[in-house]
């Protein structure tokens, strides 16, 4: 029987400590359900409020809005609108408004259902097409040139701010933090592709620039307060040496690192963050994976676990956020641009993006075993606890330093059940109750955080029996 050992002495030292939740980016489902008032009403409760997910991080993506004139974007929920207009008197791109109505429908009612643990950060995937190199919010012609004019840095820095403030002042949704670019040391975006995702700005100088006019656009509007991310690299590697390329003066401004897990992470990116004195959060990712022994339903559950367990014990960030919770769409009738999307569900035993299924025809949404697997995470480890590092790959533990309540939540990838023993060194278990909260099986017939009673615990120890193919949370309080 396998002993994991829970200990305060390996809690996390990011940020004091202190957990800030998990999240999910809005763009670009969020732009492809919120004509609808029911999707809308669904995904805050299913993904945002306690009896859902209980999600708290919300990234906004402030939109480019790509030429008019362009017809590339073939996905129909990635042509993400930008906050400006084409004023025929004075000749110039004025600030609107009117814009992006979908995304902040979505975004309103996530932030009301999220509550007091509410945590909203604006991010950009480009600037507005007429701001970049190639005219295009897709990327450069060759994916490998920086896509934001010198002249425009800060003039784009400006339009970030004037979004958030918009945002804050006539939406009253409080912008906690601003990402000013995404996975901008990449050869992936290149003009005229299918979406709008991101935009190449090279590493050193031109990065620096751009946070150093972001801070300064921010102070300029009366938003201090809003903290500078930095950079949102598409992996740990490349974000390690992007933040070792910045300028002191960047480095400064800059109140937490941001980094996407698109590959195994490196611990050196936490270090680094941490001997600055610096926040981290791992701000974006997901795959269409499987993990474990399972073929069945279970398999994307079990990966998606294992890469929560993997991030947080390599670099310890306060915040993980999933790329998209809805990543596909059902529908048989075209959209206003004659773009369909797919027919039906796809076979849940395989990998997929996302944790659920928009249909736009009929205004449902479709859950998977993946959704409740992360559930098994979001609901119980909450905002303010202290997460806690544990001996094994399989197996995460929080703590709340205020009421004493204890969260470890337990992976079995095999086939067959695994005897688990959990020893507590500095917390008390005394007239404590462990209750069992378990995902499993199919979504059909299996089980989705199924109340399973509670164990007694023996001393400062108790012992379990994990269920084959099974995410299980133990809750000690």
């Amino acid at each position: 029987m396998k002993n994991i050992v829970i200990s305060l002495s390996n809690a996390s030292k990011t940020n004091g400590g202190i957990f800030e939740g998990f999240g999910t980016s809005l763009c670009w489902w969020a732009n492809r359900v919120g004509f609808s008032e029911k999707l809308t009403a669904d995904s805050a409760r299913l993904f945002f409020s306690p009896e859902g997910l209980g999600l708290n991080i919300m990234r906004y993506n402030i939109g480019g809005g790509d030429n008019p004139e362009h017809s590339h974007i073939t996905r129909t929920d990635s042509e993400m609108p930008g906050w400006w207009k084409y004023d025929e008197k004075t000749k110039s791109f004025v600030f609107n408004s009117d814009t992006d109505k979908n995304q902040l429908a979505v975004l309103s009612a996530a932030y009301k259902a999220a509550g007091k643990d509410a945590y909203v950060e604006a991010f950009s995937n480009s600037p507005p097409y007429y701001m970049t190199v190639s005219g295009c919010t897709s990327g450069s012609k060759n994916a490998v040139a920086n896509n934001l004019k010198k002249s425009q840095i800060t003039p784009f820095a400006e339009y970030l701010a004037n979004v958030c403030s918009y945002i804050q002042t006539n939406c009253r949704i409080k912008i906690r933090s601003l990402a000013a670019m995404n996975e901008p040391f990449t050869k992936y975006w290149h003009a005229y592709s299918d979406k709008q995702e991101g935009c190449h700005v090279s590493p050193g100088k031109m990065q620096s620039q751009l946070l150093v006019a972001t801070a300064n656009a921010l102070k300029a509007s009366g938003l201090s307060d809003i903290t500078v991310t930095a950079t949102d690299e598409t992996n740990t590697k490349l974000q390690l040496y992007s933040l070792k390329n910045l300028s002191d003066e960047a480095m400064a401004v800059v109140g937490r690192v941001s980094t996407h897990t698109y590959s195994k992470a490196t611990p050196k990116v936490g270090e680094y963050a941490r001997s600055k004195g610096k926040n981290i959060w791992m701000s974006e990712t997901d795959w269409s994976s499987t993990s474990g022994e399972t073929d069945g339903e279970m398999g994307p559950a079990i990966w998606l676990s294992e890469k929560i367990i993997e991030d947080m014990k390599t670099i310890s960030p306060t915040g993980w956020v999933i790329w998209q919770i809805i990543a596909g769409y059902i529908s048989h009738v075209p959209d206003s641009k004659g773009r369909l999307d797919m027919p039906g569900m796809p076979d849940l035993t395989k990998g997929y993006w996302g944790t659920a299924f928009a249909d736009i025809d009929k205004e449902e949404i479709y859950l998977t075993q993946k959704y409740y697997a992360f559930g098994q995470f979001s609901r119980y480890i909450r905002p303010g606890m202290t997460i806690i590092h544990l001996n094994s790959r399989h197996a995460l533990a929080a703590y709340d330093k205020v009421t004493g309540k204890t969260v470890l939540t337990a992976v079995n990838p095999k086939a067959n059940k695994q005897q688990r023993t959990y020893t507590f060194e500095d917390i008390s278990l005394e007239d404590k109750t462990v209750k069992v909260v378990r995902t499993s099986g199919s979504l059909a017939s299996g089980e989705h955080w199924a109340d399973l009673g509670s164990i007694t615990p023996k001393g400062n120890s108790f012992s379990t029996e994990l269920h084959p193919y099974s995410i299980t949370t133990f809750i000690i309080e």
